[in-house]
């Protein structure tokens, strides 16, 4: 059963150019310096990135999931409405595995295997990986959209002479709350060159030693949506260290979708 839920655990944990000619080179990477930009211009882009949101989302995802103890790769088969819930089933060989949905306040999944289900809520993810996760979040992080942005919270730009970075925390904080073991959240979006996007995010938390990164290493447009093409996910906890790729495929926007999940009768509790 370990390996079942591990894998449900990538559906909910389931991104470039205006510079100066001064370069700079980092192993095999050539990056380029970016001009200036005022920080109310950057969070505005955030906000309304954050906005952007179809009413119907679907896509296969081709997924590769690698810890300290195994290492898989599987089809996902993700299904979203707006604001409502979730649906996602994995295969492997061509066989489904795992049927699960996700709302504002549940999570539930069946494995086809042991003829199991389970039904809980999102909070089991604060248990496993340190992190609290919400629908809302799940959702951004699928559309490739600011995780956790909030409207109400104040903002800083990180100036940095090669990225666009806005944090939920100034620098000098930061470094505080790195002397301090502070039990906080430090969020930091990359912005792409162009400031039409984001290319990665940051969360960590020192007092947990929390470290994730979402790298949106490719986009593509749909329906004037900019939406996933290759995403990696690093998630290091103490418990645990998670490597995570999805590829996007068959990307469907706006399109009628339906969301089905059932419970088979003869299905008992998963232990």
């Amino acid at each position: 059963m370990k390996l079942y839920f591990n894998i449900l655990k990538v559906i909910v944990c389931i991104g470039i150019l205006s510079s100066s000619c001064a370069k700079k080179i980092v192993g095999e990477t050539q990056q380029f310096k970016v001009g200036r930009k005022r920080t109310s211009e950057l969070i505005l882009v955030l906000d309304s990135l954050s906005k952007i949101t179809p009413n119907t989302f679907y896509s296969k995802i081709s997924t590769s999931y690698k810890d300290t103890n195994q290492e898989v790769s599987f089809k996902t088969s993700v299904r979203m409405i707006k604001d409502s819930a979730i649906t996602a089933m994995i295969t492997y060989a061509g066989i489904p595995l795992v049927n699960s949905i996700i709302t504002k306040d549940s999570l539930q999944f069946t494995n086809k295997k042991d003829r199991c289900y389970v039904k809980t809520t999102m909070k089991i993810l604060r248990q496993e990986l340190g992190v609290d996760f919400d629908f809302k979040n799940l959702q951004e992080l699928l559309l490739g959209q600011p995780l956790g942005y909030n409207s109400q919270q104040k903002y800083y730009q990180i100036h940095d002479p090669y990225s666009y970075i806005i944090s939920s925390h100034r620098k000098r904080e930061i470094k505080k709350m790195e002397r301090k073991n502070f039990d906080d959240f430090i969020l930091k979006y990359f912005f792409t060159n162009d400031t039409l996007g984001i290319k990665k995010i940051e969360i960590e938390n020192n007092k947990d030693s929390t470290f994730i990164v979402v790298n949106y290493k490719k986009k593509k447009k749909i329906e004037n949506f900019r939406v996933p093409d290759e995403v990696e996910i690093s998630i290091s906890t103490k418990k645990n260290n998670i490597l995570i790729l999805l590829n996007y495929e068959k990307i469907e926007v706006n399109q009628e979708q339906e969301i089905y999940f059932t419970i088979p009768e003869n299905y008992e509790h998963c232990n």
